[in-house]
């Protein structure tokens, strides 16, 4: 039984050895990827600073660009910072739009992030780029979805930018290279429980 099971599972393993190796000769072109993260669900920031350490690994340059953050420090910021040489690091924001409760700076706030950002996509010697919370940016509209695109579609040819947060605009979406949607199944924060270091901050 064993041995049928197992000349079974390595027919099953063949077939898809041979899909997968036909996708991978396939996939030969080579460019600079736009990846959107987003969904209601945790995880898409933290996805997008693992793709930054990952770069790190591979002696890339990488830019970071926080929106709305910036009311608290987080571990991300405290930890990339060590790296001054490979990781231009901003934190744009002021915290959550229900906190600040003013429209006025929160778009200045959006608009003086979009100026560092315009400036790291035309530098073709920053390879990485991450736009935290610029989908929630866009969904208050409080910078021009359009000119943001047309910006990030000028980049330099092999510049990879991820974008997160959550309301991706559909204009976004479709520009997207890759799109990952993080659903939210269950969080500890509605059972009562805070924060935690390491975690969410």
């Amino acid at each position: 039984m064993i041995d049928k099971q197992s000349q079974r599972h390595k027919k099953r393993m063949e077939r898809q050895k041979a899909i997968v190796d036909e996708q991978v000769q396939k996939a030969d072109d080579d460019k600079g990827l736009l990846l959107v993260i987003t969904g209601n669900g945790k995880g898409k920031s933290s996805s997008g600073f693992g793709m930054v350490a990952r770069s790190l690994g591979h002696n890339m340059k990488v830019g970071v660009v926080q929106f709305i953050k910036g009311a608290f420090s987080t571990g991300e910021e405290t930890f990339f910072r060590r790296f001054p040489n490979d990781v231009e690091y901003h934190v744009m924001g002021d915290g959550f739009t229900w906190d600040t409760q003013n429209l006025e700076q929160d778009i200045a706030s959006a608009e003086a992030g979009w100026a560092v950002c315009k400036k790291l996509l035309q530098d073709p010697t920053v390879h990485v780029i991450l736009l935290d919370e610029l989908n929630i940016v866009l969904k208050m509209n409080y910078l021009n979805t359009e000119m943001v695109l047309k910006d990030i579609a000028s980049r330099p040819p092999m510049q990879h930018v991820i974008v997160t947060g959550r309301g991706a605009p559909d204009a976004v979406l479709d520009a997207a290279d890759t799109v990952s949607r993080i659903d939210d199944v269950k969080h500890a924060f509605r059972a009562g429980i805070k924060a935690q270091k390491g975690i969410e901050l």
